[in-house]
């Protein structure tokens, strides 16, 4: 229970860091991801604001976690960002390695034609 407690503890002080240095705008607002043993969620954020632009999940129908549903949820994500008028975000990997399900997510993305 330490170990996980100690991951947890460590994870939030890199999400503090890295939240420090990014923040999202109307224009450019920040893509957050989120990773849970299940399922993977994306957001568009508009951090001036305090409001979500645009959401996307695992949960609304690919099943649960994996490269290529997380890979679909980054395709999602820049489809619903293209209808709110968004072309470019800052990505926040929230804490999370640049590999995996969280990569999938930026590269579905990018797929999709979101500039990250």
């Amino acid at each position: 229970m330490a170990k996980t407690a100690h991951k947890v503890t460590q994870r939030q002080r890199i999400r503090r860091r890295i939240r420090s240095k990014i923040s999202g705008t109307p224009e450019r607002p920040r893509l957050a991801v989120f990773r849970s043993n299940k399922h993977i969620y994306a957001q568009l954020i508009d951090d001036l604001a305090g409001h979500t632009l645009a959401a996307a999940s695992t949960q609304e129908g690919e099943g649960t976690i994996g490269v290529d549903a997380s890979k679909a949820v980054g395709q999602r994500i820049a489809e619903r960002a293209k209808e709110a008028g968004i072309e470019r975000a800052v990505f926040d990997r929230g804490g999370y390695r640049y590999h995996g399900n969280v990569q999938a997510v930026a590269e579905g993305a990018r797929d999709g034609g979101l500039q990250l």
